[in-house]
């Protein structure tokens, strides 16, 4: 009789035994079988007894996206991916528990003061270039932005990007209330916009653009792992906006107790280590860096607006880039463009000029997303 009932005992039963999951929303790219990922997993369960599941997104912005529209239903135990520009945002939502990590456990530019939200590398944006291909990078964001050379620029949109949030936010540094006329400007030099950095950067590697927004220490795996020394961050004169990269719990957190030994973990070598060369990033602890970095490009001046400075314009940031990031429309274009769409009466009734130009830019702007 006992033989007939094991099985089924034993099936009842096995939920008891099934290890704990703690599942943590992050980027792509810090979860692709190239990044850091992998090795983070592979380490942290071997001490937590645990099964580490990692749901990947596309980028930082998109993470805090994604808790606000799912709210105290996340599945979510961390959120591993979010920066020093989205601090404030995060903390409006209310969604994050305080983190149990010691401040002094992190070694960030600036030093770091927050109870909720943990550091797990930080760098600096950089424009990236292929030295066999352009002979003369732009030395400062004013010229790049302003010279007559056509370079072609890639980015990532700020709405879903935390590097293109960077970049709306050292736009701002340089340029103060004049950045909506050097988005303009830009614009014309804009190959496209994509939704995260692993686009961009695939485009840029694959020859569609003469830069791409990236990371001074970018360069450094191409060293490293591909023994190429012909890929360089542009070092501008105005210095380079800084990205701190963080984690927190979540209180929606099923698992609150292992989530915190995550991010304690997240601080240890054992994390650490695999930062430089998984996410080619600074580590915030101290732990070796690899020949290679030292010939990394150094910011001579940090940029960084804080937190609720960032919250409070951030919106009317974004609003200016939209209205002028499109080019110009040629104007032997207009009539062609204007004919197709004059069946939206938001468009027909003799538009012309200017006002013609903004509106078949919106409208070339909605086909292209």
């Amino acid at each position: 009789m006992l033989k007939k009932y094991l099985p089924l005992l034993l099936l009842c039963a096995a939920p008891a035994f099934a290890k704990p999951v703690l599942t943590v929303y992050t980027y792509d790219s810090f979860a692709a079988d190239w990044g850091p990922g992998p090795a983070v997993k592979k380490a942290f369960e071997a001490d937590c007894n645990c099964e580490l599941k990692l749901v990947a997104l596309e980028d930082g912005v998109s993470l805090l996206n994604r808790l606000r529209m799912e709210g105290k239903n996340s599945k979510a135990d961390v959120v591993l991916g979010l920066d020093n520009n989205l601090l404030e945002a995060a903390t409006q939502t209310k969604l994050f528990a305080k983190s149990g990590v010691a401040n002094e456990a992190v070694k960030v530019p600036g030093g770091w003061k927050n109870d909720t939200f943990v550091p797990f590398d930080y760098g600096y944006f950089a424009f990236v270039y292929d030295k066999s291909k352009l002979k003369n990078p732009p030395k400062s964001l004013k010229e790049l932005v302003e010279s007559d050379q056509k370079w072609r620029v890639i980015y990532q949109d700020p709405r879903t990007s935390t590097p293109g949030l960077g970049l709306l936010l050292w736009m701002r540094k340089v340029y103060g209330d004049n950045a909506p006329q050097a988005w303009q400007k830009l614009a014309a030099k804009t190959v496209t916009v994509t939704k995260g950095w692993s686009e961009a950067y695939g485009l840029f590697l694959k020859g569609e653009s003469d830069l791409v927004l990236s990371y001074t220490t970018s360069p450094a795996y191409h060293i490293i792992e591909e023994k190429k020394d012909n890929y360089a961050a542009a070092n501008f004169s105005e210095g380079h906006y800084l990205q701190v990269e963080v984690a927190a719990r979540t209180v929606a957190s099923k698992q609150p107790e292992l989530a915190e030994k995550f991010l304690k973990f997240m601080v240890s070598p054992a994390f650490q280590n695999a930062i430089p060369t998984g996410n080619w990033m600074y580590p915030v602890a101290d732990v070796a860096l690899p020949a290679g970095f030292e010939s990394l490009a150094k910011p001579a001046t940090t940029l960084e607006f804080t937190p609720q400075q960032v919250a409070a314009q951030r919106q009317a940031w974004i609003s200016e880039w939209q209205t002028r990031r499109q080019p110009l429309i040629p104007g032997w274009l207009i009539p062609g463009l204007v004919r197709r769409c004059a069946d939206d009466n938001r468009l027909a009734g003799g538009l012309s000029g200017a006002l013609a130009e903004r509106a078949v830019g919106r409208v070339v702007d909605n086909l292209a997303g």
